[in-house]
């Protein structure tokens, strides 16, 4: 059986993590991801002893989310946080509207931009990717993506692929697994509500209660090296129904 992370942020508005860790325990899972703000400000100590819950709870954390910010100007301390958690691949999750480029070329150019930023950690041994919403696949005036141009930009860059992410772009997910299945080496598992439902949690559905059609995505996904399979929802009412159904539903697949 596949094993089953889980995206913290998911949780940040049920908190203390300390209360969410033995429901993923008890529910299957046996990851998490991290985001920037759980570990950005916090101290070496706190980062221990994050570790350390996770270790009392059988939970491991491979892949870590960190800001491009962090990534280029503070090296030591993301990989000394991502040392001590245990995170073997780093993801870049985002770039704010305002920092967006306009062109092929400029995204072209952020994709050299975050190779660059990536070669001290694939140096010491990391993995290191781009992690998609949905602004990276709206066809520009040439027809291609900005997320063609970041992965032409950045021929070394791994893939964290955020499936729903992908189709709230309007692009086939089947098909840029097809095209760039040999990046990915970690996926997100999240679900869409049908048009007009969980408007209260900004329109996702826990993972099987939605329209993705998961099942034939993970047949594409099955012939490529994907490390990880992480399950998020971006806004939960309810994060001990996200957390059981989701796992009960990956698991059919």
């Amino acid at each position: 059986m596949t094993k089953l992370g889980f995206q913290l942020y998911s949780a940040r508005n049920f908190q203390p993590f300390s209360a969410i860790f033995p429901k993923l325990a008890k529910a299957g899972y046996s990851e998490v991801e991290g985001y920037g703000a759980l570990y950005a400000s916090a101290s070496d100590g706190e980062i221990a002893a994050l570790r350390d819950e996770l270790d009392a709870n059988g939970l491991s954390m491979p892949t870590g989310h960190f800001g491009l910010d962090m990534l280029e100007n503070e090296q030591d301390k993301v990989m000394k946080i991502a040392k001590t958690v245990g995170i073997s691949s780093i993801y870049c999750p985002f770039l704010l509207p305002d920092q967006r480029p306009d062109g092929g070329d400029g995204w072209e150019a952020f994709g050299r931009r975050l190779s660059e930023a990536g070669k001290p950690y694939r140096d010491a041994g990391f993995d290191f990717g781009w992690h998609n919403h949905d602004f990276e696949f709206k066809e520009l005036d040439d027809g291609f993506t900005p997320q063609d141009y970041i992965f032409t930009g950045g021929p070394d860059l791994s893939w964290e692929a955020d499936i729903a992410w992908v189709i709230r772009g309007g692009a086939d997910p089947l098909g840029w697994i097809e095209k760039y299945g040999d990046r990915i080496t970690s996926v997100h598992v999240k679900d869409i509500a049908s048009e007009g439902q969980n408007l209260d949690e900004d329109g996702w559905a826990d993972v099987g209660h939605g329209v993705v059609g998961w099942k034939a995505i993970m047949e594409a996904l099955t012939v490529h090296d994907v490390r990880h399979y992480i399950v998020e929802h971006d806004n939960p009412s309810d994060i001990d129904r996200l957390i059981t159904r989701s796992i009960e539903s990956f698991n059919r697949y």
